[in-house]
């Protein structure tokens, strides 16, 4: 039986508040069943470096999907918007996952579905 390629992901999320949730994600990518891999694209300070679009537009260009980890502010953070705007010039799919069940986690207008954060959605997103 043939392995099925895993896809690649690029984790968008709002750094000053929601590094949690990226990193509770990278750890489901490790799942031995798991349908995807992340390509760890995101800052690792608080405050970008002036090459830092040209690195995030890389890793998103070679990524299969963008997952956008919806927090409470997540549709306002400028680093989102501005990932979310390469991805839909990239012609990269965006994936919207809410990441607090027990919060408003509004999604970004215009970026399409909302799915709850749950191992069936992502496996079907990714299959």
């Amino acid at each position: 039986m043939a392995i099925k390629k895993k896809k690649r992901v690029f984790i968008s999320f709002d750094f000053d508040k929601d590094q949690d949730l990226k990193n509770l994600l990278i750890g489901q990518s490790k799942l031995p069943d798991s349908p995807f891999d992340v390509i760890d694209g995101s800052l690792k300070e608080a405050a970008p470096n002036k090459d830092w679009m040209e690195r995030a537009k890389s890793k998103i260009k070679d990524a299969d999907a963008v997952i956008v980890m919806l927090g409470t502010n997540t549709f306002k953070a400028p680093g989102v918007l501005k990932e979310v705007k390469m991805a839909k010039q990239l012609e990269v799919k965006i994936h919207q996952i809410i990441g607090y069940q027990d919060k408003d986690c509004p999604g970004i207008k215009g970026v399409g579905v909302l799915y709850d954060w749950t191992w069936d959605n992502l496996r079907a997103l990714f299959a």
